[in-house]
């Protein structure tokens, strides 16, 4: 018997369906993309405030339609722009709980788990260190970039001392350091205002700075080691 016209129609869309999706989210991750990648540039150029959504939109390439229906608010976009550029991908996986930086707490060589920080650190930096100074910057006048901010700047800090709290239960830290000491001093070398002096203010290379960063931490929280 012969097989029904409906039947066969609806299995050569059933063979279609996951190719058509595929490419959905194909286009859609390229058009966020875009968005991010214009955004990015306008946020660092001219602020949060500074920044308006029809911005984006035109130089993303985009409709404001499009935008809106993707990031409703400004907040949002920003959220976004600064999350993926702080994971390096849109994972929903926070970094405090990525594989490196759990491998980089497990390191049982001191040195060497100081170092593979220091590379996280810089890489993470140079993608989102600028991003993350605008939440500093408009801290003060923005109650969502004030929470932002502050929410980052908690994060950091227990990627930190988690580090430095398993360098102390191993005895690798220097004599007279404790963990949270050892804490606040990687928080303060490699932050984002750091970063922002050297490489951007004053025009330091990324080796330069990352060389620099992982002698500082080496000799400040290993001493002899």
């Amino acid at each position: 018997m012969p097989e029904p016209v409906n039947q066969k129609s609806n299995r050569n869309s059933d063979r279609k369906r996951p190719y058509r999706s595929a490419k959905r989210a194909e286009t859609a991750a390229a058009t966020r993309a875009r968005i991010r990648e214009a955004a990015s540039r306008l946020f660092t150029e001219k602020g949060f405030t500074g920044t308006r959504m029809k911005e984006v939109a035109a130089l993303a390439g985009v409709g404001e339609r499009t935008l809106y229906d993707a990031f409703p608010t400004k907040a949002a976009l920003f959220g976004h722009t600064l999350g993926v550029a702080i994971a390096g991908d849109e994972e929903p996986v926070a970094v405090p709980d990525r594989p490196e930086t759990l491998e980089i707490r497990d390191e049982p060589d001191p040195g060497r788990a100081i170092g593979r920080s220091v590379d996280q650190l810089t890489e993470l930096l140079e993608r989102a260190g600028d991003l993350i100074m605008v939440t500093v910057e408009a801290a003060g006048a923005d109650p969502d970039m004030r929470a932002s901010a502050d929410a980052g700047a908690e994060a950091t800090y227990g990627v930190h001392l988690a580090l430095t709290t398993a360098l102390e239960e191993r005895g690798a830290l220097r004599a007279g350091l404790d963990a949270r000491t050892a804490a606040d001093t990687l928080y303060a070398l490699a932050s984002p205002h750091m970063h922002q002096l050297l490489r951007r203010h004053r025009g330091w290379t990324r080796e330069a700075y990352q060389a620099w960063l992982r002698r500082l931490l080496v000799a400040e929280l290993l001493g002899s080691h």
